[in-house]
């Protein structure tokens, strides 16, 4: 070898899991305890899911309602996985990200463009003031816990720090960082929850009971609608979901599909089909995550302030259960919910901006602006996009500081939102899935509920805008 002559690049230096080959297949983990070992995008997907929903729509509902519609919560967070386990699926047989599966379904298309696409894109203004509301949540409960720093200044360093935490992140350190918020809003809820046992304001197994009663009083329906729309998986988080099983190397261990010869067809349809159980057992842990946080909210919500009458707006909420955590149970209980609060909102916003990077990045990709197949490009456009998204979200809401109006909007594009999703998955799941990994009918009457659920909800959200 001369000495101009770069040395070859190393296996590791030349992996990309967005190219399928059949140099790193390898057979799925066939026992539940090898299948926990490669969980992994469920717990980025929890930090993404629990956020300004949970922390403000689920306990305003507990407030409202009391008890009796805790099924709501519950319901809501276990019938969407089906369209998120659909979307998982196809990443794994095809290799393919989110983007790049939309570009694939038949249909109208703006130059070579899907129409799926161009939805996404025009709601992405919407889309871009949520997570600002995002970021002046976290800057509010900062100054809430501490005050020698205005909201304003708050929000930069949130911004800041989150921009350079993901600004070289790979998918190890993401997952790690969230596995961490994780476990710490997870163990600082439950706390919250449990200490409230030793208080007047105790919640027994009969309170518990009225909220499994599948009653739902009139005054509450559109507050439930509301919770049920916002609660669990959502449009956003299902769409994230295809990098993240990617990055993980479900697709890169599964290989390119092969039809023939028929034994190596049917290795790969074995493979397939085993990486698939591992991520349906990762998404089904991700549910129970970010279930049990949700489910929490509530009871607080339900406990603390519906027998008062209180039912504070947006971010009011964790001023006024942080006060009364105080009131019951000294000052240390307020810190332990602020903290916990912190985790909710914060992993949100550092999730949000590895996973809006990526998505945006490969929408680019398809739209012709970038190179999202060629891994130098495609590392250094999400490196980009990971300082100029914090970079906006801060700047929205310095500009509008209106951080429940500017959820409360990205919301609604969220309802339209999910009806792109209800079509690709229907798409994955009737057009595109190969016949030899056909699931059971119980899973397509999972996948239907799950349809037939966000269109009600969609269909509620687009008569509450009209």
């Amino acid at each position: 070898m001369s000495a101009s002559t770069p040395p070859a690049p190393s296996a590791a230096e030349s992996y990309d899991p967005y190219v399928l080959s059949t140099a790193r297949i390898r057979p799925a983990p066939t026992t539940f305890i090898g299948r926990l070992r490669h969980l992994g995008p469920g717990f980025i997907l929890s930090a993404a899911i629990v956020g300004s929903g949970e922390l403000i729509a689920t306990t305003a509902l507990g407030a409202k309602a009391g008890f009796i519609t805790f099924w709501v919560i519950l319901v809501s967070c276990l019938v969407k996985v089906a369209l998120q386990i659909e979307f998982g699926k196809n990443a794994i047989y095809t290799g393919l990200p989110t983007m790049q599966s939309l570009n694939q379904l038949p249909g109208w298309r703006i130059r070579t463009t899907h129409w799926t696409i161009w939805v996404w894109l025009s709601l992405q203004g919407l889309k871009l003031l949520q997570v600002g509301g995002i970021v002046g949540g976290v800057a509010l409960v900062l100054n809430m816990a501490l005050p020698v720093l205005s909201v304003t200044w708050w929000a930069i360093l949130s911004a800041l720090v989150t921009a350079l935490l993901i600004y070289r992140g790979n998918y190890g350190w993401i997952e790690k960082g969230t596995l961490l918020m994780i476990i710490g809003f997870t163990a600082l809820i439950l706390l919250s929850l449990l200490l409230l046992q030793w208080t007047p304001y105790a919640i027994s197994g009969e309170d518990i009971g009225t909220g499994l009663t599948f009653s739902l009083p009139p005054a509450t329906v559109g507050v439930a609608l509301a919770a049920f729309g916002i609660t669990g998986v959502g449009g956003d988080e299902i769409m994230y979901y295809n990098y993240w099983c990617i990055e993980k190397g479900y697709a890169t261990y599964t290989g390119p599909r092969v039809t023939s010869p028929a034994s190596e067809a049917s290795a790969w349809a074995e493979r397939a089909r085993g990486w698939i159980r591992v991520m349906t057992v990762d998404a089904l842990f991700s549910m129970v995550v970010y279930t049990t946080v949700t489910a929490a909210f509530y009871l607080l919500g339900a406990s603390l302030l519906h027998e008062q009458g209180r039912i504070p707006e947006g971010y009011a909420m964790v001023e006024t259960l942080s006060r009364l955590m105080t009131t019951t149970l000294g000052p240390g209980a307020k810190v332990v919910f602020l903290i916990g609060a912190f985790f909710v909102l914060y992993s949100t916003l550092f999730t949000a901006t590895a996973s809006w990077a990526r998505i945006f990045g490969d929408a680019f990709g398809q739209l012709g602006w970038v190179r999202f197949d060629d891994p130098a490009i495609r590392k250094r456009t999400l490196s980009i996009l990971s300082c100029v998204f914090p970079a906006i979200w801060c700047l929205l809401f310095l500009g509008i500081k209106l951080p429940v109006l500017m959820i409360l909007l990205g919301g609604l594009a969220t309802s339209v939102l999910l009806l792109v999703v209800v079509w690709a998955a229907f798409v994955f799941r009737y057009r595109q899935l190969p016949a030899e990994l056909t699931p059971s009918r119980w899973y397509d009457a999972w996948f239907w509920l799950s349809v037939l659920s966000i269109l009600g909800v969609s269909a509620y959200g687009i008569s509450q805008l009209l």
